[in-house]
């Protein structure tokens, strides 16, 4: 099948009209505009309609006109996709943000949800039941974009990534069928969704694992921006017990009453605590992040565990301009903390920050070949996130966001986590993937021969191992 760039047939759109039960938004009609627009503004995108999915159905007639009328298709789960990769020009946009049913097994120890959920939702769900799973570390973030790429968060240290904590999925296929996959059922294409994006079908429903985590000690201590202090916090990861996330920001300081007002806007290190083990050890983490460095200020205290990912919503409101990068590492030496530390005391805008989430614990007892998330030999993920404003600072923002990325890529290993990777990263798949490829070429080639998904970071079915 070859897909075309083209306007979508009128016919095309009135037949889906009557196919689904969602609403269909065209060009000229009222609420296009609010429906073609993604979360980062940068991608500004004219398709030639976007369906608002309201259940499995819908899916599938949506699917199927694609591929029956070879359009481009985008596939737009329910937030952030940086990449740019949920909208289109000219095609469709498949658009699952309104399917958002939730239910909770507290028995089983599990949650079935939609693809339109943010882990905001989901967290509030389970917390009902004192339950959790890892799920980012902003509340906006989809639940579909973040599994099916890894899934890096506040719990993976003790409950490993999102996507090791699936146990089944729905899945549309390419040429419209419905498959549950699980270990038991299509293990291979269960096996390509943990970590291998969004290539291989529309996810309909996640199924996770949950684990009995309700709240925790978290939030923010900030440092001055220094080597010494970067250092101080691999140490004490070095000997964490895997109750302990500990992730580390480059950031501006926030105006927050807690940092006092002559660190505002200042560039510093931010220590992003979750430690969910025992309430009365709560002293101890207090006590070894004070080891790390003289805080500038901190707001560390007991609470709800879903709150720990709403503390930076506020920064990062839909309709902001945005250009990721991502590398991974198996150590931080002193020439990338150098490269650290000399870019984030040129950050761009106060939303802007660099984000190093550790890859150890739970993580590493999941094996290289298990999922397609490979990078189990990794220890830290890097993503390079700068965030602004104006259309005009586009190039300043990412010429920066490169720059950076090129200064680390001596000392990274080869590939980079997807769900930190641009749209301009298709060069590296391979690399992403690493050993793991091969496999998710011959994956892609069962169930998507024509590379129907392919708005993504794309796995070519036609590509040569």
């Amino acid at each position: 099948m070859t897909i075309i760039d083209a306007p979508v047939d009128p016919a095309v759109v009135e037949t889906l009209r009557a196919a689904v039960r969602g609403p269909v938004f065209e060009p000229g009609d009222d609420g296009y505009d609010d429906a073609r627009t993604i979360y980062n503004v940068i991608h500004d995108r004219r398709p030639g309609a976007v369906v608002r999915a309201a259940s499995a159905a819908d899916v599938v007639a949506t699917v199927t006109a694609a591929r029956d009328h070879e359009l481009p298709l985008a596939v737009r789960g329910g937030s952030h996709g940086i990449a740019g990769f949920g909208t289109c020009d000219d095609g469709l946009v498949l658009d699952l943000g309104a399917m958002r049913g939730l239910r909770v097994d507290p028995r089983r120890r599990t949650v079935r949800a939609e693809p339109g959920l943010t882990w905001g939702d989901l967290n509030h769900a389970t917390h009902a039941f004192g339950l959790a799973v890892t799920g980012g570390i902003v509340s906006s973030t989809g639940i579909a974009g973040l599994t099916l790429g890894g899934g890096l968060g506040h719990l993976a240290r003790r409950c490993g990534l999102s996507c090791d904590n699936l146990l089944s999925a729905d899945v549309v296929t390419a040429d419209g069928r419905l498959l549950t996959c699980s270990a038991d059922e299509h293990p291979e294409l269960f096996w390509a969704l943990r970590g291998g994006g969004g290539n291989f079908g529309v996810v309909t429903s996640f199924e996770y694992r949950l684990h009995p985590i309700a709240d925790i000690l978290g939030g923010p201590t900030f440092y001055p921006l220094d080597s010494e202090v970067v250092h101080g916090y691999l140490d004490l990861l070095a000997d964490a017990p895997e109750e302990l996330n500990l992730v580390l920001g480059l950031v501006q300081a926030p105006p927050a009453p807690f940092v006092p007002e002559a660190w505002h806007g200042k560039p510093v290190c931010a220590v992003l605590t979750c430690w969910s083990g025992p309430r009365e050890h709560d002293d101890r983490i207090r006590d070894r992040l004070e080891r790390i460095g003289p805080a500038v200020g901190q707001f560390v205290d007991r609470m709800p565990y879903p709150m720990l990912n709403t503390l930076f919503d506020d920064l990062l409101p839909f309709g902001l301009r945005h250009y990721w990068k991502g590398c991974f590492n198996d150590s931080l030496p002193d020439r990338a903390i150098d490269a650290h530390v000399s870019f984030a005391a040129t950050l761009p805008s106060p939303e802007s920050a660099t984000l190093i989430f550790p890859i150890d614990g739970a993580c590493h007892r999941v094996g290289p070949n298990d999922t397609a998330f490979g990078y189990r030999d990794a220890t830290f993920a890097v993503g390079i996130g700068a965030t602004w404003h104006d259309p005009a600072d586009d190039a300043a923002n990412i010429a920066w966001t490169r720059a950076y990325y090129d200064a680390l890529r001596p000392t990274a290993m080869a590939g980079g986590y997807v769900n930190f990777s641009s749209d301009d990263d298709a060069a590296q798949i391979r690399a992403n993937y690493q050993h793991n490829h091969h496999r998710l070429v011959e994956v892609k080639r069962r169930y998507d021969p024509g590379n129907l998904f392919r708005l993504n970071q794309n796995i070519d079915p036609g590509t040569p191992e």
